[in-house]
């Protein structure tokens, strides 16, 4: 089943800056991304699918429909987002910070209810949290806090989750346990995927499709193996690489 499907998208910022995205779909259990560097586009194709800017042109399905017919809560029980980067501004528990992926499903003065708790702790427990449940959000690491977004984007229960450069900043411990969660999530809980990277050979690793992108468009698309070679790596990111084999895997390390 697609849980998203884009169609003819543009979206200019005058003459400064423009996304397209002719046709692109993400099936349930399936883990896309958006790979290239700096200013290429993927953070606003991002929040084009999310909702939070509207193209100028073309059309986004999310689970058949289109997205402009959902209404924000609506819109937040499909879709989870996971931020590139999140200063907390008081010093929640981390099980509190995760209850409010809960916040879609309550009425304006309605609490949460136990069920809301029972959700937000087996979020915790899928992401491998839960002893941390009771500390502060603003005393944790980098990545403990990564986890924490993803729980609750979990804990809202969507068909999509979007995650901008989820491994930014992070160790390289925590960049591996990050994209491994992802994958693992989007596989036991049939949960379609679109994250943006900037590694290439996390993107070979971890991804069942890529969309190569460059100045604001989706030069190659396809599977991981199709589409990340010396020839797309050099023309995206502009220097020279390499591609090796080692023990069966492909892996891209710049030409020294």
């Amino acid at each position: 089943m697609e849980v998203v499907r884009i169609s003819g998208l543009e979206l200019s910022y005058g003459d400064l800056f423009s996304v397209s995205a002719d046709s692109l779909s993400v099936g349930g259990g399936e883990v896309l991304t958006l790979l290239g560097p700096n200013g290429s586009g993927k953070t606003t194709l991002l929040k084009c699918i999310n909702a939070l800017l509207k193209p100028s042109s073309g059309s986004i399905e999310i689970c058949g429909r289109d997205i402009l017919s959902y209404t924000r809560n609506e819109l937040s029980r499909a879709i989870g987002y996971v931020p590139q980067s999140h200063t907390p501004s008081f010093p929640f528990s981390v099980l509190d910070v995760v209850l409010m992926g809960r916040v879609s499903y309550l009425s304006i003065f309605q609490q949460p209810s136990k069920a809301d708790y029972r959700k937000a702790e087996e979020a915790l427990s899928t992401v491998g949290i839960s002893a941390m449940r009771d500390r502060p959000y603003t005393n944790i690491s980098g990545g403990e806090r990564q986890l924490v977004l993803i729980a609750r984007a979990i804990a809202q229960e969507p068909k999509l989750l979007l995650l901008d450069e989820p491994t930014a900043h992070l160790d390289f411990r925590n960049q591996v346990t990050t994209l491994e969660t992802v994958r693992r999530l989007s596989r036991e809980r049939g949960i379609g995927v679109v994250m943006s990277l900037h590694d290439p050979n996390h993107a070979l690793m971890y991804s069942d499709r890529i969309a190569l992108m460059k100045g604001g468009r989706i030069l190659h698309k396809g599977r991981p193996v199709d589409v990340v070679n010396e020839g797309t790596i050099e023309e995206v990111y502009g220097i020279p690489v390499e591609m090796i084999d080692h023990n069966g895997r492909k892996f891209i390390l710049p030409r020294v």
